[in-house]
């Protein structure tokens, strides 16, 4: 008997329908969900799975969930065995120790049948603003797992199509805004539904046996490609290391080291020279190292073809279990992205020597989330709130192009700013200053991105302010003759008689009319800066990206215009 091919213009129609069933999963979650950090701000990802967990599509999203939320799944079969699948059915968890993740990811998935078979799963994870912390929305300096809030193996949230109390008002009772997290999860299932409708309807169009030719074609091509730009590196070991600033309860610095082994059409990415797992929140799961590894193998390795079942087979991880790349208990996860962060920035740095076209130098490399809390007073009856934010910085420069310059750092892909207008009618706080900050950027021929200033102001009579800002020690650094990026800094009330500096902070009190002023880091440069062009240098003073002085001093400009 002959074996059936399927022709390309099938197959194209089929990845391009995968691809979006993600987006409208994605857009469901996005338009249903309760709290801005989802619907603003878009801190989630989803993806399409097929019933063996592999990728059929991912929609834009949060990168350091590449090819992770299949773990989810995998590990629910582990435990419970393939007939834990049920119609209907729809799952939730957020053990750090299995996703990887810092407990506020809620990851919720269920079960695609057709026909009475299991054909896939639809899946979404999403960050609940409060899980029940010993802080509103998560410590600045936790010690232990469970002082990050509440932590939950996978546990069935619909059963049958119908949504459980008990679960969910478990889930409701552990976080100090029920309501919109209840929404939230809402949302969550919802998305959930969308994936289970959307891959049922093409099934429907195109049939099973089609769909299985397309979708491993589809992975076939994308192996292809991997292994044929892997084969294009040079074979030898490539390494790098660097240092965060430390663990949040005074331990530090902390290293993350990388070696890198090309050998013909594989590559391995080896971890297992990084530190222990720190007694503070600096730790991840060995899924999300992994899924960190992807992304840097992603941003050089065929960056143009969407992630699916077939990406990533060229690649190992080694992880060491017990380094803070690979978590047990009782360590605390919460802050677990920003090891992740640099060790992205560091498999490039590795490689640059022989992918200089493709490498960059590094991002200003972490969240720089502020936190600000207290009690609302404007309306009828006092209320709780809490403002909680990543803040956007400068990227690498590389080879005929400047970074980027406040873009989010590239552990949080699609996570955009909340609106101002939002941020100042929901929480009493006026932002009143948000611009590029002037020389952050690191000097090169190719100039770093530029970090922002953001100054609040607070307006209720007492709150509370909790920081996380990182890479000090090790700032983005430059490549090939590029210099290094300012790193981060945090001011409260600049100038005035009571100004202090911050990076790390927990549940500092502020009142009513205190400043906050963060500052960003920017991205190193790429290249002697004495080669710039004139008129790149010029405009950029013109701009605000870089001072006159440091034009002079550093860039060589004469002053023309």
């Amino acid at each position: 008997m002959a074996t059936r091919t399927i022709d390309p213009i099938t197959t194209e129609i089929v990845r391009s329908a995968f691809t979006a069933a993600a987006d409208e999963m994605n857009a469901t979650l996005i338009r249903s969900a309760y709290t801005p950090i989802i619907y603003e701000m878009k801190d989630c990802s989803v993806a399409l799975l097929s019933a063996d967990h592999r990728v059929l599509g991912q929609s834009a999203g949060l990168p350091i969930f590449l090819g992770n939320l299949e773990v989810c799944t995998q590990l629910t079969e582990e435990r419970f065995g393939r007939d834990a699948w049920q119609p209907g059915d729809v799952w939730l968890m957020n053990d750090s120790y299995l996703t990887g993740t810092h407990l506020n990811d809620m990851t919720v998935f269920g079960p695609i049948f057709h026909a009475g078979e299991l054909a896939g799963f639809a899946a979404c994870r999403a960050h609940w603003l409060d899980v029940g912390a010993k802080d509103p929305g998560g410590a600045m300096d936790s010690t232990d797992i469970w002082q990050d809030g509440i932590r939950i193996a996978p546990i069935k949230v619909a059963e049958g199509g119908v949504q459980r109390d008990d679960v969910t008002q478990l889930l409701g009772l552990n976080s100090r805004f029920s309501y919109p997290a209840m929404g939230d999860l809402g949302a969550q299932i919802a998305c959930v539904r969308t994936g289970q409708s959307r891959l049922e309807a093409i099934i429907g169009r195109f049939g099973t046996e089609t769909l299985e030719l397309a979708r491993e074609e589809i992975f076939a091509q994308t192996e292809r490609f991997e292994r044929a730009a892997i084969a294009a590196i040079p074979d030898g070991t490539y390494q790098a290391e660097g240092c965060i600033d430390g663990d949040g309860v005074g331990s530090g610095p902390c290293w993350v080291r990388v070696r890198v082994v090309v050998d013909g059409e594989r590559m391995t990415i080896d971890l297992t020279d990084s530190d222990d797992m720190q007694r503070g929140p600096v730790n991840c799961g060995e899924a999300q190292a992994i899924s960190a590894c992807r992304v840097a193998y992603k941003l050089l390795v065929n960056p143009d073809n969407p992630p699916d079942g077939g990406a990533f087979r060229a690649l190992d991880v080694d992880v060491r279990p017990g380094s803070l790349l690979a978590a047990q208990e009782p360590a605390p996860c919460q802050w677990y992205f920003t090891p992740l962060g640099l060790l992205i920035d560091l498999v490039v740095k590795a490689l640059a020597e022989v992918m200089p076209e493709q490498a960059a130098g590094a991002s200003y490399g972490d969240s720089m989330v502020i936190a600000l809390s207290g009690m609302d007073q404007r309306g009828p009856a006092a209320a709780p709130w809490l403002l909680y934010e990543p803040t956007v910085g400068g990227w690498g420069a590389w080879d005929s192009s400047d970074g980027q310059d406040g873009l989010i750092n590239n552990v949080n892909g699609s996570l955009k700013d909340m609106a101002i207008e939002v941020l100042e009618t929901k929480y009493p706080v006026r932002l009143v200053h948000y611009g590029f900050r002037t020389d952050s950027g690191g000097p090169g021929r190719y100039r770093g991105g530029t970090g922002v200033i953001r100054r609040y102001v607070v307006e209720a009579d007492s709150a509370e302010l909790s920081l996380w800002f990182e890479r000090s020690v090790t700032p983005a650094w430059g490549l090939l003759g590029g210099a290094d990026a300012t790193p981060p800094d945090v001011i409260v009330n600049p100038g005035g008689d009571d100004e202090r500096h911050y990076l790390k902070a927990s549940r500092v009190p502020l009142k009513r009319g205190d400043v906050v002023q963060t500052m960003t880091g920017g991205g190193g440069g790429y290249g002697d800066p004495r080669e710039r062009e004139v008129e790149a240098v010029r405009l950029d003073v013109l701009d605000g990206y870089v001072s006159e002085a440091a034009a002079r001093e550093v860039y060589g400009w004469d002053g023309t215009t």
